[in-house]
């Protein structure tokens, strides 16, 4: 009797332990931000040298862009916009708050997040749009058009750094792996 006892202890321990981790980030959120992280990083190694490539790659990651803002209309929970997109002044107050040390744990994106999530997506946007142009008859050579792409490069250049290094500091603020959950799409409930 006792031991049929300590069994069903042991296994609502399990369920309780397995209970402590939930799943946030969705297999297509997953699969497109190592998607683009990958085809990103191979954009701008082959940019000068490998043309065709490098196009290909635009155009792949111009696909990503759009299918992503389609699940951040219409995907699951985490991945829509609406749960993410906050007012500036939310940001701001967010920010301020991790330069304390004290921010809020959010389950999805915080509000930096949520925020870098948009700079990131409208950058990486405009420069597939313009590797785009660069391509067309209309726009083939025009000073204007490949002196934004490359803009757009360096300023998503910038935010990746940013992206990175917010990672990391949420991770320490609140004693979790956020890269790990970036891979197995878990997180802790609490």
């Amino acid at each position: 009797m006792a031991d049929a006892s300590q069994e069903l202890q042991g296994a609502h321990s399990a369920r309780v332990a397995r209970a402590e981790w939930i799943r946030v980030w969705d297999p297509f959120v997953r699969l497109f931000h190592w998607s683009l992280v990958g085809l990103f990083a191979f954009s701008y190694a082959t940019g000068d040298e490998w043309k065709s490539a490098h196009v290909v790659s635009g155009y792949l990651i111009g696909g990503l862009i759009a299918m992503r803002v389609l699940w951040g209309l219409f995907g699951s929970e985490h991945a829509r916009f609406v749960n993410f997109i906050y007012r500036p002044a939310t940001v701001l107050s967010f920010l301020a708050d991790t330069a304390r040390m004290r921010a809020k744990r959010y389950i999805g994106h915080n509000p930096a997040g949520g925020a870098m999530v948009i700079a990131l997506l409208l950058t990486v946007g405009g420069i597939a749009t313009t590797g785009y142009m660069m391509t067309t008859d209309a726009y083939w050579g025009i000073e204007w058009v490949e002196d934004t792409h490359k803009i757009l490069v360096n300023v998503a250049l910038g935010l990746i750094a940013l992206h990175v290094a917010g990672v990391v500091l949420a991770s320490v603020e609140h004693g979790e792996n956020l890269v790990r959950a970036m891979v197995t799409g878990r997180k802790r409930s609490q």
